[in-house]
């Protein structure tokens, strides 16, 4: 090796060491927090199924423009309409802007249902920013400009079909995400603070406080959940208006998301209070409150974010199943579950079978929170490197 060479790969070799050195550096001065965001990152499974979600959400807060129409309204001429197919190619071979067939409107001879027929002549162009259903964007601004579609007066689009009333399936699992999504969000956040409170009370405390708190939870354990739900859903008055029957479903699906919580809080706490770093916190001055919170429970947060993340897609099962079985929201409240009542009818699973679309939309969820959920646990996890 000729010396130019070795005077070439010094500065690149010293430069990579500086380089470690200095992540070294950031590593040792870095904040908990940040620790476990850099951990996260290394997750790849847990960010895609971050990104995911994000797109659910970014869905469902934005589903009055996303959605191609109104998920209340009926068209009364495409029931149980199938999945629209877009096209670039019509039926002669010519390559063209994106567009749909007409359909034309019949009859089964055998089973007397409904039944579309692609109508080759009667060609809708599928365009971006056009008029559509009116509506109120957040509920505050008037307007009636959808993302895509085909226009008032051409042959409206359905990518994932029509139900047995004429209702697009597309725009309602849109709005439906409004629902599933943020009922988990908002339980989680009750059952988090019950869970914290309640758990610290136990565990730091002790004594008759600790006795009570665990007689309560071991009672709530005990009770039959699914039972209880459908108990307490079907005690709701009917005649309640949408948004109250929507947040005492999330207080009955939030009774039993605390109790686990709360006893992996205690436990912590009993095993934590008598460690050194307390009596000091103690000796310095520094109210109970502020040794639980700043000193305590940061040492088990991957407890508590396990907890948090199982429990979530918990309660979007729980108010799908409820609503499926048509004890918790009921039409014309839009979600996932009350989607889901009209495949209870086999008949129509056979028929229309785009009527279990929601179901994957569930699943996929589900699954994504549990991803993430595996990715914060790895990240808070002081033992996985």
């Amino acid at each position: 090796m000729s010396a130019s060479t070795v005077t070439k790969g010094r500065p690149g070799r010293k430069k990579r060491q500086e380089t470690e050195v200095q992540r070294e550096e950031e590593f040792y001065r870095a904040g908990q927090w940040q620790l476990v965001w850099w951990k996260f990152k290394r997750h790849r499974l847990a960010r895609v199924s971050l990104a995911v979600l994000a797109v659910f959400y970014f869905v469902a807060i934005f589903a009055d423009f996303l959605s191609p129409h109104d998920p209340l309204h009926r068209f009364q001429d495409h029931l149980a309409h199938p999945p629209t197919i877009i096209r670039i190619r019509d039926a002669q071979g010519n390559f063209r802007a994106p567009f749909i067939y007409g359909t034309v409107k019949g009859r089964d001879p055998e089973t007397f249902r409904p039944v579309h027929k692609i109508d080759t002549n009667s060609i809708h162009p599928v365009k971006l920013f056009v008029r559509g259903d009116p509506y109120k964007f957040w509920g505050l601004f008037p307007t009636d400009v959808h993302l895509f579609g085909t226009g008032k007066d051409a042959m409206p689009i359905f990518i994932l079909g029509t139900d047995s009333i004429g209702r697009d399936v597309l725009s309602r699992i849109f709005y439906g995400g409004r629902i599933s999504l943020s009922v988990g969000l908002v339980g989680i956040a009750i059952s988090f603070i019950l869970g914290l409170i309640l758990g610290g009370i136990s565990g730091f405390f002790g004594g008759v406080v600790d006795e009570v708190i665990q007689r309560v939870i071991e009672v709530l354990t005990t009770l039959p959940q699914i039972p209880l739900w459908m108990a307490l859903a079907a005690a709701l008055p009917r005649d309640w208006p949408r948004v109250q029957v929507y947040f005492a479903t999330t207080l009955i699906l939030s009774i039993f998301g605390w109790t686990g919580l709360a006893r992996i809080v205690r436990g912590r706490l009993l095993s934590m209070r008598e460690e050194d770093f307390v009596l000091a916190a103690r000796l310095d001055g520094e109210s109970e409150w502020r040794i639980i919170t700043r000193y305590m429970l940061p040492g088990f947060a991957s407890y508590i974010i396990v907890s948090l993340t199982g429990s979530l897609p918990g309660m979007i099962l729980g108010e799908t199943s409820l609503s499926f079985l048509g004890i918790g929201l009921n039409p014309p409240t839009i979600s996932w579950g009350v989607m889901l009542q009209e495949a209870q009818d086999i008949v129509n699973v056979a028929y229309f079978p785009w009527v279990l679309w929601p179901v994957p939309v569930v699943v996929v969820a589900v699954l994504m929170f549990n991803f993430v959920g595996d990715g914060l646990r790895d990240a808070a996890d002081p033992y996985v490197t």
